[in-house]
């Protein structure tokens, strides 16, 4: 009996110094606010057709390097086509070094942003490449606005799409919002959601702000197929953003 109690109390021990363990690899300021991430992206700025641009983003965390980020990607898109960017997985090359290489057949600006997800908080810096001549982008540019969604200067929006969504089963949708490179925080967030085979019925889904500029819901499909989602975004003053999104539900 005291052997099993003795037992017991190692374990719970060894869960409390684990436990403890957790909580001391958030950082916090003097008021117990977690620290925001600090991510300084360098990417080629200027690089010939064909030629290696390298992406490297620098996480830290107060004074500390962050090697232990949940997600470092950088997303690429050439100027006036963001809805065909791609995303390219980095290297963890540790002291906070996040590193990734990509290139290109043929002249254009093209755009970098780096999404960090990081001890529950997540920033995503841009910089801009320039391939060979640059190439003439005069149309795509007085079409941006209505392109990308009709976004406001400094507004960014990164939506977390979910993998293998199930019939029946509840899913998690996520959204980080940036203003400026800072998190946009106490925003107007809904989630419109319907069935590409019965467009008629939509369904609105409030969410919850649990981390800063970081806002998530939870929906349950009925039928499965093709869905899209569109998110809605407001502030108290004159914003309203939105993106839609294409979704397969199996």
């Amino acid at each position: 009996m005291k052997r099993k109690f003795g037992l017991l109390v190692g374990l719970f021990m060894l869960a409390a110094m684990a436990a403890c363990g957790k909580e001391e690899a958030v950082k916090v300021d003097e008021t117990g606010v977690p620290l925001p991430l600090d991510v300084k992206l360098t990417v080629t700025e200027q690089v010939d057709v064909n030629g290696i641009i390298k992406m490297e983003a620098v996480v830290t965390q107060g004074d500390e390097k962050v090697d232990d980020a949940d997600e470092v990607e950088f997303e690429v898109w050439e100027e006036g086509k963001k809805d065909e960017s791609f995303k390219v997985e980095s290297t963890n090359d540790k002291d906070g070094l996040y590193t990734a290489e990509t290139s290109f057949e043929h002249d254009g600006l093209f755009h970098v942003q780096v999404h960090v997800t990081a001890r529950g908080l997540h920033t995503m810096p841009k910089k801009e490449v320039t391939v060979g001549n640059g190439g003439n982008y005069e149309e795509a540019i007085e079409g941006e606005a209505e392109h990308e969604h009709g976004h406001a200067e400094g507004f960014s929006m990164h939506f977390m799409k979910p993998e293998n969504m199930k019939s029946g089963e509840s899913t998690e949708f996520v959204v980080h919002l940036q203003f400026d490179g800072k998190p946009f925080e106490k925003a107007q967030v809904r989630y419109e959601i319907w069935n590409e085979e019965n467009p008629d019925k939509h369904d609105w889904v409030d969410v919850e702000e649990l981390v800063a500029g970081e806002y998530t819901a939870s929906y349950t499909f009925a039928q499965v197929g093709p869905h899209k989602i569109q998110i809605h975004v407001k502030d108290d003053k004159e914003l309203h953003e939105h993106e839609e999104h294409a979704i397969e539900v199996n």
